[in-house]
């Protein structure tokens, strides 16, 4: 079993960059106006460490 892309739902502040840069693995979620993550086992993990490394309040993390 590989590592999953994790966003802290509480942390996130709905800036939109991880949807921006990665939609196949993160989406908004209109209601609460926050990313949620749709494909935790990630894609491009390229994209995801720059989604990662984008997050103003580092909200997202690899989970083994």
């Amino acid at each position: 079993m590989g590592k999953k892309v994790v966003l802290d739902e509480e942390c996130c502040v709905g800036c939109g960059a991880c949807v921006e840069l990665c939609p196949d693995v993160f989406e908004m979620n209109e209601d609460e106006e926050k990313a949620h993550v749709i494909l935790p086992e990630g894609g491009s993990e390229e994209c995801i460490e720059e989604a990662i490394t984008t997050c103003p309040d580092a909200c997202i993390s690899w989970a083994e």
